[in-house]
């Protein structure tokens, strides 16, 4: 019986120098991000939220959505946030397979075309019946954008007298800023968040051919595996929810003279309860 006894309790011992112990979490995150005035405060607020809960953050900037996806998929970076759908939807789409959703983080990217609200029409197809007033012109932002790509094909589908400016953002804002002041007719390519949908007081034609996308939410994505090998700094980033408009206003401060880095300090200070919260968050 003695015998017995040692082999079983032998063959225990066996067994659990064979069962490895858990693997503990990585405490080293790396973040991509577009130097964007919508992403840069989701980043930086995750960012702080990561770091009070007792992880290591670093934050990579990237110019264009390939090269971001493709560190992404290398494994360069561990987490980036993203829209998957419209904006970003061909990166994603080629991507996906080696990449997954963490979590959404804000909701309400829309683009369009807008004007001011003194302006009294409130539909794309009431823009060739006014085309003069308007100068036979869309003023556009940079070439290539997403939301040129939109208002060309819009240009198409309204079969619109009026053509569309290619130029900078820093020039349509200067031509809006004009023309309100002035009290004039414009039309202008513009998304929000941003300060200038703010400050001002412009309102988005509507589509009634839907030829622009429909609200857009933003997601934070990482390679696949992300969640398993990070399952409580996945419960911390699903946490992390920031308002559209909040994202606007932080971009009002930019514009108003702050850094960025300030202005999502200052929101970090004020929402000192909910940043508490989220740093407490801990995983099942």
């Amino acid at each position: 019986m003695k015998t017995l006894w040692k082999a079983l309790c032998a063959a225990a011992m066996v067994g659990m120098t064979m069962i490895s112990p858990a693997r503990a979490e990585d405490k080293t995150i790396t973040m991509g991000t577009m130097s964007w005035e919508d992403l840069t405060p989701i980043t930086g607020i995750t960012k702080k939220a990561l770091e009070d809960a007792g992880y290591t953050v670093k934050v990579v900037p990237f110019s264009e959505w390939g090269i971001a996806y493709a560190a992404l998929t290398k494994g360069d970076i561990n987490i980036l946030a993203s829209q998957t759908d419209y904006v970003a939807q061909d990166y994603w789409d080629k991507n996906k397979k080696r990449l997954e959703k963490i979590s959404p983080v804000s909701h309400g990217l829309f683009q369009g075309v807008a004007v001011p609200k003194y302006v009294p029409i409130d539909s794309m197809d009431q823009l060739n019946d006014n085309a003069d007033k308007f100068g036979g012109k869309i003023v556009g932002i940079e070439p290539g954008s997403g939301l040129m790509r939109d208002t060309a094909n819009s240009v198409k589908a309204y079969d619109l007298k009026l053509k569309l400016l290619e130029g900078s953002t820093a020039a349509m804002t200067a031509a809006l800023k004009s023309a309100t002041e002035r009290k004039e007719w414009i039309a202008v390519t513009i998304w929000t968040p941003s300060w200038m949908v703010q400050k001002y007081d412009v309102k988005f034609l509507k589509d009634p051919k839907g030829v622009f996308p429909p609200p857009q939410s933003y997601y934070w994505i990482g390679k696949k595996g992300f969640v398993e090998d990070h399952p409580h700094a996945r419960e911390v980033i699903a946490s992390v929810y920031v308002p559209i408009d909040d994202i606007t206003s932080i971009n009002s401060e930019v514009n108003n003279g702050k850094s960025m880095d300030q202005a999502v300090a200052d929101w970090i200070g004020s929402h000192a309860d909910l940043m508490k919260r989220w740093e407490n968050i801990k995983s099942e």
